[in-house]
């Protein structure tokens, strides 16, 4: 059996979807299950090993679109800035300056060529690089993409434009297995015995046939795009048979203003899966409350008995405790600091708080375009002293130090900060919006879980968290809200999620 988990792309500042996919990841690796996740967009920004070994991914589990129809190999950056001197015979050709134009780049002007030759380090300290570009007469000409082996390049148009027109993808030893042009409307991948491949969806559906799944083995879809440059979903839909299908909810799957008795309006992300649900043979939601809805509303619509079962996207190997004393009266948060978190409510509440909680304080984790506007409010309301932007880190000794856990966002599909904090033994303050914090606030017993009602003034809004604030820290046994945190984090450690994995993928072998 080998679990293929299907995504779009990752990056450096990645979603819930890329750790749903990281924690599934160490659950199959509990149970010695061969796991592979892949990725279809075109990532050249950085070499992709450097970001999915950041998320704890060995490197043959990895398969890239782009770089499956070669024989190079998903690696680190280890190509040396001393090979690609020789390789270009700077030392006999003649280089005028050597310009560092950051701590990661470094420039060599070749005036009598009309030539520059930018090479950016992947490593300052082992000065191996990733990436070469070539300026012709102050135009950029191409760039170069290295690991081990140098693996692509892409080639501009020039005349002032950084528009790429084609992009060749090399073997091992320097060949080219294949080359995709594009122009305004349209691209095609050629290969060296003639074959073209007209459109990304070809390619795509190409590497899906040459998977050669088995009957044991099982797809998971979490990212499905449907645009007119990739239809993975529709090509695994097509494609997948004799190997299993599961599809992760991992949002609101449905927009309760356009539903009625009689119609549903999904989102437009699982609409596909859902109206085509006989080839699914597991939906699979993180909540309770989401995975009953679903199974109700299949039944209900399409009068079908779909399989809908309840994996949470995240988990804890231990539950975290210290023998120090948590702060006194101190309040964590932790999320990107994006409008629909809403942490600026939590600050006016805070704020407001603090008024009849002399020594109440707030640390905010994460990044994000919110930030300065977040700085600002603390800076017009004198906070600074109680309130801290602490940016992001690594927090998983941290909620400990904390007493309470506060989030304002209206909308969280499992919540992978809330269940840090629950497992950290926070007593937990948020609204009762779906589908997390129904999840991990047991209403009076870990904390509370607030009223919300879409239309409320802001203000109304504020005022619920500046309540519920109060509330613990003047009239709440803390130390008993902490303890009951820890209760409902115990389904969650690793142990106990792998086994749900376990289960589901021992049954649909046995179908």
């Amino acid at each position: 059996m080998t679990v293929y988990s299907v995504n779009l792309g990752i990056g450096w500042a990645s979603s819930g979807v890329e750790y749903a996919q990281k924690y599934r990841n160490e659950s199959f690796e509990k149970l010695h299950i061969p796991a592979k996740f892949i990725f279809s967009d075109l990532i050249l920004g950085n070499n992709i090993e450097d970001l999915t070994k950041n998320m704890g991914y060995d490197d043959d589990q990895i398969i890239w679109l782009y770089n499956f129809f070669t024989d190079v190999k998903i690696a680190p950056s280890t190509y040396k800035l001393e090979r690609i001197v020789q390789d270009l015979n700077l030392r006999k050709r003649s280089v005028a300056s050597v310009n560092r134009t950051g701590s990661k780049e470094m420039t060599y002007r070749l005036p009598d060529e009309n030539l520059s030759i930018a090479v950016r380090l992947n490593n300052l300290r082992e000065q191996t690089i990733d990436q070469v570009t070539y300026f012709d007469k102050d135009q950029m000409s191409k760039r170069e993409f290295y690991s081990y082996t140098k693996y692509a390049t892409e080639y501009y148009e020039g005349n002032g434009s950084n528009k790429v027109t084609f992009r060749e993808f090399y073997n091992e030893d320097g060949s080219v297995a294949y080359v995709q042009h594009l122009d305004d409307n349209s691209e095609l991948f050629e290969f060296p015995d003639k074959n073209i491949l007209m459109t990304k969806n070809d390619l795509y559906r190409e590497m899906v046939k040459k998977l050669n799944l088995q009957k044991d083995d099982v797809i998971i879809m979490d990212r499905e795009d449907e645009n007119d440059d990739l239809s993975n979903g529709q090509i695994f839909f097509e494609e997948h048979k004799p190997a299993k299908l599961i599809v992760i909810v991992h949002a609101d799957h449905y927009d309760v203003h356009y539903t009625d008795d009689q119609n549903i309006l999904w989102n437009n992300f699982y609409e596909f899966q859902f109206t085509h649900n006989d080839d699914v043979d597991s939906f699979v939601c993180a909540t309770p409350k989401q995975t009953e809805l679903l199974r109700e509303q299949e039944k209900k619509y399409y009068n079908n008995d779909a399989r809908v079962d309840c994996i949470p996207v995240g988990c804890v190997k231990t539950l975290v405790k210290s023998d120090k004393k948590r702060k006194p009266y101190s309040l964590i948060t932790a999320s990107r600091l994006a409008s629909e978190k809403h942490v600026d409510w939590i600050v006016r509440a805070v704020i407001a708080a603090k008024k009849e909680i002399p020594e109440l304080n707030l640390d905010i984790y994460g990044r994000g375009g919110m930030g300065t506007r977040l700085e600002e409010i603390i800076r017009e309301n004198n906070a600074e002293s109680y309130i801290r932007l602490m940016g992001q880190r690594d927090l998983d000794d941290v909620y400990v130090n904390y007493e309470g856990y506060i989030a304002a966002s209206t909308s969280e599909g499992f919540g992978l900060s809330l269940l840090e904090a629950v497992s950290s033994g926070c007593a937990m303050i948020g609204f009762d919006v779906p589908y997390g914090n129904p999840t991990f606030i047991d209403d009076g017993k870990n904390g509370y879980l607030l009223p919300y009602d879409e239309d409320w003034d802001v203000r109304e809004k504020i005022n619920k968290l500046t309540e519920a604030i109060v509330k613990m820290f003047k009239s709440s046994d803390v130390p008993a809200f902490n303890q009951r945190s820890y209760e409902i984090a115990e389904p969650y450690l690793l142990d106990n999620v792998a086994q749900e994995w376990k289960k589901l993928l021992e049954d649909l072998k046995d179908d």
